[in-house]
């Protein structure tokens, strides 16, 4: 039988299943908390940052990833103040700045705000949201690739960079890797990396709209965003 619990979000009171992260809670009732890492049915490892709220415990808060939250009875939690806007437009800022060859990632800034880029166009092609990694050894149960290295030599590859004969070639990570869907105008060649901003129409509605309430935009379908999986596969 599932138990439920009663969480302040936003200063509305929600009742929900004991359990569930923060963020599938936030999905579930229509609340906006832009993420890139998180896929339902995968684990969370909290890599993008990007779902950050604040956590208020005895009067303090506390900034932490709403995926690796897990709800408990009568916490309060802030999902768009001034202080995690801020953050999170740094956060898309700096993802679109590394990958910006990425149309995901180009909405997910959108969608966080961001108007400008600050930091060196790097032009990477993985961000380490780790889903890839992920979906092999949790779905297919194949483990065939995983992070090496450590600090900015850190990337994802077979062992020892060679496709072992275990990898299923399912295309699993393929389709769930943000790098896959390119930018509508096409890739950006090398030093005319910008942030693209052309969808940023879809945010319009939300002018009239409660702050931080869930318009079902176009910006989630490149990643997958929780909101279009379905209530029924977000309960852990």
């Amino acid at each position: 039988m599932l138990q439920y619990v009663n969480v302040n979000m936003d200063g509305a009171t929600i009742r929900a299943v004991k359990g569930s992260s923060v963020l599938d809670v936030a999905i579930e009732y229509g609340i906006c908390i832009p993420h890139l890492c998180h896929v339902p049915y995968l684990s969370d490892i909290g890599a993008c940052r990007l779902c950050i709220v604040e956590h208020v415990v005895n009067g303090r808060s506390n900034v932490t990833t709403s995926c690796t939250l897990n709800v408990q009875e009568g916490m309060v939690i802030l999902t768009n103040t001034d202080r995690i806007r801020k953050l999170r437009r740094n956060l898309a800022e700096l993802l679109v700045a590394q990958a910006p060859n990425s149309r995901a990632i180009q909405d997910i800034a959108v969608r966080c705000g961001v108007k400008e880029v600050r930091y060196p166009f790097r032009n990477e092609d993985c961000v380490l949201c780790g889903r890839c990694v992920r979906v092999c050894a949790e779905i297919w149960k194949a483990n065939a690739k995983g992070f090496v290295g450590r600090g900015k030599d850190r990337h994802v590859d077979f062992p020892f960079g060679v496709r072992p004969d275990f990898c299923k070639q399912c295309g699993a990570c393929i389709q769930l890797c943000p790098m896959t869907i390119t930018p509508c105008d096409g890739p950006m060649k090398p030093g005319e990396e910008r942030l693209c901003g052309q969808c940023e129409s879809q945010l319009l509605i939300t002018e009239e709209m409660p702050l931080g309430s869930c318009v079902w935009c176009k910006l989630g379908e490149g990643f997958s965003c929780g909101r279009y999986v379905g209530a029924g596969s977000r309960v852990k």
